[in-house]
Parts: C-alpha cells; structure tokens; sequence
C-alpha cells in the first residue's frame, strides 16, 4: 500500500516537472528584449534599464501587455494633444446640426445647446475656457461616467481580440476601416512595420508632450521653452 503511494506520489511529481522545465526556458531574458520590436536608435537598440529589469525573467506575455499598454496611452496622448492644441488656439469643432450661428472660430451661437442643465454648462462656456484644463472641469459627472463606460466597453473589446484571438500584434484589434493592414503582406510587410514603429515614436513624443503642457499649466513656468 506505502508503496502504491510513493509510486502515485511521485509520478504527481514527474507529470508537473515539464511544465516547470517550459517556463524556465520561456523566461524573458534582459538580452532578448533588446530584440523586441519597439527598441530602435533613441534607445541605442538597447531596452532601456527599467524596462529590462521589470520584463527579465518574466514570461513573453508580460512584454506583448507592456506593448500594448504603451501603444494604447501613445494614441490617447496623441488626440489629447492636438484637443489641448485646437483649446489653445481657440478653434473648435462646431457641433453636428448644432445651433445657428456657431462655427469653429466663434463657439457662441444663438440658442444654447447645454452639455449639463442640471449645472447650467453650454457648449459655448466649455469652448470659451480659459484653460483646457478649465474646460476639462466644466464637464458634469454624467459626463464623466459616459466616458467611464465607452473607455470600459472598448477594453472588452481589445481584450477579447488582442487575448482571446490569436496572432494579433500588439495594437491590432481589429479597427481597421481604412484598410492599412488589409494590404499585400499584411503586419509582416515592411511598409505596415515602418508605419506600427512611425506611430509607436509618434506616441512617445505625444506623451511628453501632453505631460509637459498641463505641468505647465497646473505649475507655470515648469516647461521654459515656446508652447501653445
């Protein structure tokens, strides 16, 4: 019987020991990441410190999530920046079928159109703000919770297609209505590789860029060089 159970026991054993063997191997290293695509001249095609020490040892998903976690905060920056740049410069979108009178340059019109009744904000007061920053105050928490639930929704989405869907590079999820990547080669052809790294570097100078505006906004002075 003891036999039995040392005999069950360590065949237990055995069944798990290429699992670990597996993981051992697939383990990121700091001199493979240098490899991953993203690494390029700024950099000296070397992975930066931080970046190496947090990936080093771990496995090849968490490198594919920290990709996809960059892209996706380098094409947020890169909207933010030009809405911060239009607010700055005082041009706005007018509104689809909205009231007469309105136009990018002049945001009042002749009828207000209210983005919150409840707080008395029109359109015309979030245009007129001094600030990005003051328009971004003006929004009401309805306002904020549509938002809340579009950005959730959207995560699903991406979750399920760059996750659940395989094959799919980091940032593809499958929105493509222009169709860049439905061309010849598809991701693997050099132009969609020269255009994934174009935006991948556009992102980076977006992030920056935003971050430095509103520093020098919430703290004056805190960006000494020429900025809208």
């Amino acid at each position: 019987m003891k036999l039995a159970i040392a005999t069950a026991l360590l065949g237990s054993a055995a069944a798990f020991a290429p699992a670990a063997i597996i993981q051992q191997n697939t383990a990121l290293k700091a001199s493979s990441l240098d490899d991953a695509f993203g690494v390029t001249v700024e950099t000296g095609f070397k992975c930066p410190p931080i970046g190496a020490r947090i990936l080093e040892d771990s496995k090849p998903e968490a490198l594919k999530w920290f990709q996809n976690a960059e892209i996706k905060h380098g094409r947020i920056a890169m909207v933010a920046t030009i809405g911060y740049l239009v607010q700055k410069m005082g041009v706005h979108f007018p509104l689809y079928l909205g009231p007469s009178g309105s136009n990018c340059f002049h945001p009042a019109s002749d009828t207000a159109w209210y983005l919150s009744t409840s707080a008395g904000v029109t359109f015309s007061d979030v245009a007129n703000a001094a600030t990005p920053l003051d328009a971004v105050q003006m929004v009401p928490l309805a306002g904020w919770l549509q938002i809340f639930f579009a950005a959730g929704w959207f995560e699903c989405a991406a979750y399920e297609r760059q996750w659940n869907q395989e094959g799919r590079v980091p940032g593809d999820y499958g929105y493509d209505p222009l169709g860049f990547t439905k061309r010849e080669g598809g991701f693997d052809s050099e132009e969609i590789k020269s255009l994934r790294m174009k935006e991948i570097k556009n992102g980076r100078l977006a992030m920056m860029t935003i971050a430095a505006w509103v520093s020098n906004d919430l703290i004056p002075g805190a960006l000494p060089v020429w900025h809208p």
